[in-house]
């Protein structure tokens, strides 16, 4: 791993800051998604979400101090109105943060220390680069849009536009014969049915992750990232794409744990929630891990 650290990553407690659009009357994906959240830091059976962050937290600054384990959901705001519109460009993310932490009567906190911002977006909302090129992504607020500068993720539902790219192994790819529900088989491509019955919102958790690992290692893209070009970093969710256990690679997710419903989750969270995330690098074992690896 090649790191360049001129900041810090993220450190001490975050502050989550959850941006709904168009979500308000969709409680199921909410709940899993939540769920999700405040697993990072809340107890659960092992092998366990708290568990799978702490790879994360092995990264550090050039103070020596490491990725927060504590996070607090500081607040969410839903956008039932389509305000932006329903099909967005990569930049228009940061103006909806901006409308969100300027909001009256209701709006979200504004934290340029320990705020982290994830915008999501329901299944009818369109972003640029959407499901060609990306499920998500990660960045930071620029200071003439938003006033501070503070990392946030987008990240899309993809249950009705991309299940098979975006939401895999939940859904086949398009040239695979494609699939809108996981439980059949995929002609020797693992594929798995959601541990939560939503193909879209259990996709979006993985991707969450994803981004979240990279945005708490690599927050203003110049700190955690393998390669010599800080434009285009492979980050440390980047180099394990698509392995979820033991043995993963090449289209296979490794592995991981089946219910008698052909569900496939490995590792667990509050709630009795499972959920299926992919694994990320860690520093001293120099490969991909996760706590539910059996090897």
């Amino acid at each position: 791993m090649a790191s360049c650290t001129d900041h810090m990553v993220v450190e001490k407690m975050s502050r989550l800051c959850l941006l709904l659009l168009s979500f308000s009357c969709v409680a199921a994906p909410q709940g899993i998604i939540r769920d999700f959240l405040l697993s990072l830091s809340s107890p659960s059976p092992s092998p366990s979400i708290a568990e799978w962050w702490r790879t994360v937290r092995l990264y550090a600054d050039q103070t020596g101090s490491n990725v927060t384990g504590s996070f607090v959901l500081a607040g969410e705001l839903h956008d039932s109105a389509y305000s932006h519109g329903a099909t967005l460009s990569r930049l228009a993310i940061q103006s909806i943060i901006r409308s969100a932490v300027t909001a009256y009567p209701q709006r979200l906190p504004l934290d340029p220390h320990g705020g982290l911002y994830l915008v999501l977006t329901s299944p009818d909302v369109r972003v640029e680069d959407f499901c060609r090129e990306v499920c998500g992504f990660h960045y930071f607020t620029f200071p003439e849009i938003v006033g501070v500068t503070v990392p946030y993720a987008w990240v899309g539902h993809s249950g009705s536009q991309c299940p098979g790219m975006c939401a895999y192994p939940f859904a086949l790819p398009d040239y695979m014969g494609g699939a809108s529900n996981a439980n059949g088989s995929g002609g020797g491509i693992q594929v798995l049915g959601a541990p939560n019955g939503d193909v879209g919102a259990d996709g979006m958790v993985s991707v969450i992750a994803h981004e979240l690992a990279e945005m708490s290692s690599n927050p203003l893209i110049n700190a955690w990232y393998a390669g010599s070009d800080p434009a285009a970093p492979t980050e440390i969710a980047d180099l394990c794409i698509g392995v979820y256990g033991s043995g993963g690679g090449g289209g296979y997710v490794g592995s991981v744990f089946e219910s008698s419903k052909g569900e496939g989750y490995n590792l667990n969270g509050v709630k009795g929630r499972r959920f299926l995330v992919q694994w990320v690098w860690n520093p001293v074992k120099n490969s991909c891990f996760g706590p539910n690896a059996i090897d």
